[in-house]
């Protein structure tokens, strides 16, 4: 599955895709409809260069259409990844070490349709988010299986360590 949108690394497999449910612009649908039906009302009772305001509504219902369809969720063994825009596109890829821990979040609705948000902490960053996603809590589960795979041991050996903490002691000693 690789795309155009995103570069793949040796060895690197997806693990899931996805993208927003169609719902997530059914606020920008509605309005535009509101938009384009008060503005043939509008030329109808009052004057027919109103109609032009319909042109208004049907781009703002287009728009959130294409902006709904144009934005991808990707998961793969070493990253995530996230892109969307409609004239411009914003792509953006998360290592899974810089994954620090993850959390879902569903509205009633979502509750009841089966979809949610899964946000990601990045260190050093701002979140990384999966908006409007089926499956919030499965998606959710094999990001944190992923970055709890990726946690590597501290480095050195315990006798290393417990030269350190030994050097640690005498410092202390020394200062106090």
């Amino acid at each position: 599955m690789s795309g155009s949108w995103w570069f793949q690394r040796d060895g690197e497999t997806v693990n899931w895709a996805g993208s927003p449910r169609w719902s997530a612009a059914i606020d920008g649908i509605v309005l535009g409809a509101v938009i384009a039906i008060g503005a043939v009302v509008a030329a109808l009772l009052i004057d027919i260069r109103l109609a032009a305001a319909t042109l208004l509504g049907v781009g703002l219902a287009g728009w959130q259409l294409r902006r709904v369809r144009q934005t991808h969720y990707l998961i793969t063994t070493q990253a995530l990844w996230s892109k969307r825009g409609v004239v411009g596109q914003t792509v953006r890829r998360v290592g899974l070490p810089q994954a620090q821990n993850t959390a879902y979040s569903q509205s009633v609705t979502g509750s009841f349709f089966g979809y949610g948000t899964v946000t990601v902490e990045v260190a050093g960053g701002r979140d990384l988010q999966f908006r409007r996603i089926d499956e919030p809590a499965t998606v959710r589960r094999l990001i944190t299986g992923q970055i709890d795979d990726t946690d590597t041991e501290l480095p050195g050996t315990t006798d290393q360590w417990q030269a350190v903490l030994s050097e640690v002691r005498m410092i202390n000693e020394a200062i106090g």
